[in-house]
């Protein structure tokens, strides 16, 4: 295993929870308890574990491009642009902004408080929750992560237990990275992390499927919890009897098949003029042919459906 091992051994509530008891209530106090304490808000703080993340990716790099390959069949190229990079950029840019995020803000001033000092102070929420997905498990686990410690949160990172051997490194080999009185990583199927919902947090970052969404909402409607959602949508594709049909095949068929089309902004359908279908599905199958080759089931730049379940989610629609 790449990667320089740091003191300690990570925990992972959740992993082997017991009937009737609760796995994630000792971390979850452990973690509380270290924001009352003021340790996240400094600085200092915020910025050590972010090169801890930057490190974390610069060390790691191979590890996490195997991890990649074994749960969706990512190149190590497609791992590069889609994942690595993008977290590292998201690292970068939040330690040079980090000073000024943090800087307190003039106010306007009103009648009441024409002898105060008026300023507006961003502060931490407190103890924040991510649950990430399976289509970019690094991406989108890493990138709300980087906004939760520039905030001088603690931060609970769930995530998803379909993508395993992400799941695996982030667990294993993230925290090793980071201060553990201040970040875990719980595992988990949704059992699991329904009764992690059962606790309060301060924020939720969600990103998934809106029937998931719904209930981490509700979940959070109990606490009064803020949440962000990040959910899948539909997006139709228009094409003008104008265009050129070979250039939107190969446009459609890119974005389409990025990710074997597992990205909630990839094309779903195509509304065109019957005119504009007659020449854009020949021009579809040549873009296919020309990337993927005569075989796509063959070709080493053509990823893989997560699992055997969605795959055959994906064969009822097609029946």
């Amino acid at each position: 295993m790449s990667g320089t091992k740091r003191p300690g051994s990570a925990k992972h509530p959740g992993s082997e929870s017991t009937p009737g008891m609760d796995p994630f209530a000792d971390t979850l106090q452990r973690l509380r308890e270290a924001f009352v304490s003021g340790r996240t808000r400094p600085a200092k703080f915020r910025a050590a574990q972010l090169k801890g993340l930057s490190l974390f990716l610069q060390e790691n790099k191979q590890l996490l491009q195997e991890a990649l390959a074994q749960d969706l069949y990512k190149t190590a190229f497609h791992s590069e642009v889609s994942e690595l990079i993008l977290c590292q950029n998201q690292v970068d840019f939040a330690l040079r902004n980090l000073h000024t995020w943090m800087k307190d803000e003039p106010g306007a001033k009103n009648l009441m408080t024409q002898l105060d000092s008026v300023f507006i102070r961003k502060e931490p929420f407190g103890l924040v929750l991510i649950l990430s997905p399976w289509n970019y498990p690094l991406n989108l686990s890493l990138g709300p992560l980087v906004g939760a410690l520039a905030a001088g949160n603690c931060v609970v990172l769930k995530p998803s237990e379909i993508s395993k051997s992400t799941m695996k490194v982030l667990a294993k080999v993230l925290p090793r990275y980071l201060d553990q009185s201040c970040f875990a990583v719980v595992l988990g199927g949704p059992e699991e992390t329904g009764r992690l919902l059962e606790h309060k947090f301060d924020y939720i970052f969600f990103t998934g499927s809106p029937r998931v969404g719904k209930i981490v909402m509700a979940a959070a409607a109990k606490h009064l919890t803020p949440v962000t959602l990040e959910l899948g949508g539909k997006n139709p594709c228009y094409v003008d009897d104008n265009c050129d049909p070979q250039t939107v095949a190969n446009r459609v068929a890119f974005f389409r098949c990025f990710n074997t089309g597992q990205t909630c902004v990839a094309p779903d359908y195509v509304l065109c003029s019957p005119e504009m279908q007659a020449k854009l599905v020949p021009a579809l199958q040549s873009a296919i042919t020309r990337f993927y080759g005569n075989d796509p089931q063959r070709s080493p730049d053509l990823g893989r459906i997560i699992s055997q379940k969605h795959f055959q989610r994906l064969r009822g629609l097609l029946s």
